[in-house]
């Protein structure tokens, strides 16, 4: 009778918290410094979440060993819903093959949605005598091992782009690792580097400006801000279809109710008319799935990217 008591006042407890909440802010954590793209979609989110749910949101940069400090702080953190993780897949799916990080990416940590994907592109200064595909499989070809791709660091998605694009191809280049996105740029626009699978995001500013010259992009489809520039699949590279993506996920333990709540009140975030029409523009391509359908992504593109990274024996350092 006794634990029958404990178990009733139990779920009561729970149920009222649930009914109560939030009654203080949610944190939206981001596992890296502000200005890059998964800090610009968590602001999308919070700018409205909390007009959504009845609350505050706020956004807390916690930045380090590529994103997997913020991510362990959400994954010890107490399954009520105040603190969740705005992530790309590095925390999630990459760097737990790379490194001994102080979470479990599928035990640990709950999905909610994956809010948008975007594809890389492969670009070369616009000086470059590399004109399209055909080019930089001759080049390759010709000179196994030289030709220098640039990306922001061992083991970031840029890296595995390229390392998934010689494994399919058979080929070899020279990976030139930098510490972020910034150097790669700046090296790439001083013709220092030969080439670098680039977020469509981070290279449409300069393949717009005349700077870049994109020659192939990593999506199943052409993007419509690149409707000239030809898929990998259309190219003959087939398995290598690449998409950075940012997602939202919980601690684990919070209510599937909870979590459903906020994946409902994103994915209107997102498909309001003006915040829409930006992330396109932006190269974004929405996708807002459902907590299970993100489970099995997630499952999925954790093997895929651990596979590679076995295979290619590759390291963080």
């Amino acid at each position: 009778m006794f634990k029958k008591t404990l178990c009733a006042l139990s779920l009561g407890l729970a149920v009222t918290a649930a009914l109560a909440w939030p009654d203080k802010p949610v944190t939206l954590v981001v596992p890296f410094p502000p200005g890059g793209s998964t800090d610009l979609i968590a602001r999308a989110i919070s700018a409205k979440l909390g007009e959504k749910i009845g609350g505050t949101v706020i956004v807390d940069n916690k930045a380090g060993a590529t994103g997997t400090i913020g991510a362990a702080q959400v994954a010890r953190s107490a399954p009520d819903g105040y603190n969740l993780l705005v992530s790309s897949l590095g925390p999630l799916v990459i760097a737990p093959h790379l490194m001994k990080t102080q979470y479990d990416a599928l035990k640990d940590l709950d999905p909610i949605t994956v809010v948008v994907q975007a594809p890389n592109v492969l670009v070369v200064p616009i000086a470059s005598p590399l004109k399209n595909m055909a080019d930089v499989m001759a080049y390759l070809k010709a000179n196994p091992g030289k030709m220098s791709f640039a990306t922001s660091g061992a083991g970031s998605s840029d890296h595995l782009t390229a390392e998934l694009f010689w494994q399919q191809t058979g080929t070899s280049g020279l990976h030139v690792p930098y510490k972020g996105g910034g150097p790669v740029m700046t090296d790439l626009l001083g013709n220092q580097v030969m080439s670098s699978f680039m977020n469509i995001n981070t290279a449409m500013p300069q393949i717009k400006g005349g700077k870049l010259r994109p020659l192939v992009i990593t999506s199943a489809k052409r993007s419509p801000l690149l409707p000239d520039v030809p898929t990998l699949e259309e190219s003959g590279v087939k398995g290598a279809n690449v998409y950075s993506w940012q997602g939202v996920v919980a601690p684990h333990g919070v209510p599937a109710e909870l979590r459903g709540k906020l994946q409902a009140a994103i994915v209107e975030i997102m498909n309001e008319p003006a915040t829409k029409a930006k992330m396109l523009d932006l190269g974004f391509e929405m996708v807002l799935n459902t907590p299970d359908e993100f489970a099995k992504f997630q499952a999925a593109e954790y093997a895929r990217w651990g596979k590679l990274i076995s295979e290619r024996k590759i390291t963080a350092n």
